[in-house]
């Protein structure tokens, strides 16, 4: 659990000489029996002085660098010499939970007796991710839920309702992601609220022992607060404060921020949330005007059953009168509802017209801004996208509108006023930080200013790649390579299969299923699948089990996080699947000697966000194809290729069954993206090298 320790006044810290970074360093690597690289050296003194300067940086650290350690010594340095915390943000759970179960502890007590006082620590999540006692007592109605039709899920969650109960009386954090096993949203969300929904700790007669409350409390007496990618948006954006004060921001996972960021901003329309809406103001106003945006939603919900799914270049007239009904009948609820105070002496009461306020002003505004997202002359002119998202057996359609980019959002509301370090295993792409930069507003593009670059080695071990921006006007950003431990040439084959034919859209051509199971053979099994769907991961699994003697697991099969635990005890076992075991896969040893992608990852051709985006930055002068596909696919081509050496003995193959990265004209952006392995297109030579691993 995070220390609640409370750090002493400022006047006690700077009566206290505390050691440099490099002194830090070696004290937390001695005492966790690790060995300082020189990546992780270089690293500490970049974040350092980036701290100092004032400067963003951008840090790629491979896999074995320490850049935890790297990036938390200089950062809880400087929070013992200023008045604030360092954020660090993740886009994971599971680095969220390494950081405060693991790493920060361990430093903690390693750095304790060289500085003021032993640093301090919490983890923050959105006020949604705690359970709430006032609503877990009071028995708010939840005839809001989404129905259920199916009664094997009713029972369901009527069962972790009952377990959320039960812990509820246990808990000393109110954090769902240590109700193990987890529950569905339709039962969480009958114990917890949102930012706008909840009375406020003055006002709510549990607000004394809010968890949300109490977890705010231990990250503002704290010298690191851990959080992730969507808080640190929301905090940024908002003219509320979440996060504690605080000057510098590290964020881990840096390449998932884009993506992340977008999701906190896009937004989206169904005829669920109307109803929802129009019943949870029902009772609190006269009933013809609930009436009114309860038949706008019918309305609306006629309407998506019969258009079909994909991308809205222009606005159909009858979308666009039924988006203004709803618009104007929600907004007839708001001001029926009156003055948003309430009534003081009636929580209750409260509680219904804030999370009545909280779906009508989400309804309202959704449905204006899909409406601000038409109209515009030039293409230049959109900024947003409106798609319409097909509705399954268990959820209706729905309209979704997200930004075209969030560039500016981040340049403007997360790099204004504060230092920030970025750091991934995978910044660098085509050998560039460019790429990444531009989405995260830090120069590049015409949409701000042109960046006066010098490039310098000064102080970079090793050869490092170091380069300096500084956008007019703005501040500086750097962005280094540090390298990887790992000797990538000698450790592992990047292996294209030029001689294969291109992938097609009607699955795995017969030469594809050939040439895995000749692979998978050669490993003796010990092979992770990346599939660009989970319908080729289902198929290669189904067309192969017959071929392979060895296991074969497929994404799907049983939760994934017991899938890695079986492929990473039994060697010869194979797991196959897709998107999230293309980041989330961390199995050193002899268990993982073949990596399989089946096609470079590019965004499907009909996907209404990335297509948009792709035609904004062609109407404005730029590479769309570039910008946006290549960028994806370079990103996961780097992750999945990440999979492969996780420790310092660990080699392997990385196989590549699409030729294109041998033989189109972007193959050198991509490649010059990977690791550094060695790199053929034979495929007898791979069998023979995987034959040998698999016998030694």
């Amino acid at each position: 659990m995070p220390t609640d320790s409370i750090a002493p006044s400022e006047d006690v810290s700077s009566k206290v000489d505390i050691p440099p970074v490099e002194d830090l360093l070696s004290t937390a690597v001695e005492a966790v029996g690790g060995v300082e690289r020189p990546g992780q050296i270089t690293m500490t003194r970049a974040v350092q002085h980036a701290i100092e300067s004032g400067d963003h940086l951008a840090v790629q650290a491979g896999t074995g660098t320490g850049k935890s350690l790297a990036y938390l010594i200089p950062s809880i340095r400087h929070a013992m010499t200023s008045k604030g915390a360092v954020v660090v943000s993740t886009a994971t759970i599971a680095l969220q939970r390494q950081l405060v179960d693991r790493d920060l502890p361990r430093l903690a007590k390693a750095l304790a007796p060289k500085l003021p006082h032993e640093p301090a620590f919490a983890i923050l999540k959105g006020r949604r991710n705690y359970l709430c006692r006032y609503k877990a007592s009071a028995g708010w109605p939840d005839e809001e839920q989404d129905q259920l039709f199916d009664p094997r899920e009713v029972n369901a969650t009527g069962r972790m309702v009952q377990r959320i109960q039960e812990w509820a009386n246990e808990t000393e954090t109110g954090d769902r992601d240590e109700l193990v096993p987890g529950v569905n949203e339709q039962a969480w969300r009958q114990f917890s609220v949102s930012a706008r929904e909840c009375l406020g700790a003055t006002r709510c007669p549990s607000g004394m022992e809010c968890f949300a409350e109490l977890a705010r409390a231990r990250a503002g007496e704290s010298d690191v607060v851990v959080t992730n990618h969507a808080l640190l948006a929301i905090d940024a954006m908002e003219d509320f404060p979440l996060l504690p004060e605080h000057e510098v921001v590290v964020v881990d996972e840096a390449h998932e921020l884009v993506d992340r960021v977008t999701s906190v901003v896009s937004g989206e329309l169904s005829e669920t949330m109307v109803a929802v809406a129009a019943r949870r103001v029902g009772k609190l106003i006269e009933q013809h005007l609930a009436d009114r945006l309860m038949e706008a939603g019918e309305d609306l919900k006629a309407l998506l059953a019969a258009a079909p799914a994909g991308r809205l270049d222009e606005l159909p007239q009858v979308l666009g009168m039924t988006l203004a009904l709803i618009r104007d009948a929600a907004w007839a609820c708001i001001t029926a509802l009156g003055p948003r105070s309430g009534d003081k002496d009636d929580p209750e009461g409260a509680g219904l017209r804030r999370a009545a306020f909280t779906s009508l002003d989400e309804v309202h505004d959704t449905a204006q801004r899909m409406l601000d997202a038409f109209g515009h002359a030039e293409e230049i002119d959109r900024a947003e996208v409106v798609w319409l998202e097909g509705g399954t057996d268990r959820r209706p359609p729905l309209l979704r509108v997200a930004p075209l980019t969030v560039a500016g959002m981040l340049r403007d509301k997360l790099f204004g006023d504060r230092t920030v370090i970025l750091t991934s295993a995978t910044l660098a792409l085509g050998g560039a930080f460019d790429g990444l930069a531009r989405q995260w507003g830090l120069g590049g593009g015409k949409d701000a200013a042109e960046p006066v670059e010098e490039e310098t080695r000064e102080g970079v071990e090793g050869g490092d790649r170091k380069r300096r921006k500084r956008d007019k006007g703005g501040a500086g950003w750097t962005g280094i390579d540090v390298g990887s431990p790992f000797d990538h040439p000698r450790s592992g084959i990047l292996y294209v299969a030029k001689h294969l034919p291109q992938p097609g859209r009607d699955g795995l051509p017969e030469a594809y299923l050939e040439e895995i199971t000749e692979l998978i053979e050669a490993a003796g099994g010990r092979t992770l699948g990346l599939f660009s769907s989970m319908r080729a991961a289902k198929a290669a699994t189904e067309a192969l089990r017959d071929r392979l003697s060895v296991p074969l697991l497929c994404q799907g099969d049983d939760s994934t996080m017991l899938l890695v635990k079986q492929f990473a005890e039994d060697e010869p076992t194979c797991l196959f699947g897709t998107l999230s075991l293309w980041q989330g896969v961390d199995v050193p040893g002899p268990s993982l000697r073949l990596v399989i992608i089946d096609r470079i990852p590019f965004p499907r051709p009909d996907d209404p966000l990335s297509s948009a985006r792709q035609r904004h930055v062609a109407a404005k002068g730029g590479n769309g194809f570039m910008s946006v596909a290549a960028t994806h696919a370079a990103l996961l081509l780097a992750q999945g290729a990440g999979r492969l050496l996780r420790s310092q003995h660990d080699k392997g193959v990385v196989a590549v069954l699409d030729p294109r990265l041998a033989t189109a004209r972007y193959a050198g952006f991509l490649r010059d993206s990977l690791p550094p392995f060695w790199p053929t297109n034979d495929p007898a030579k791979v069998r023979s090298a995987l034959k040998r691993l698999s016998s030694s």
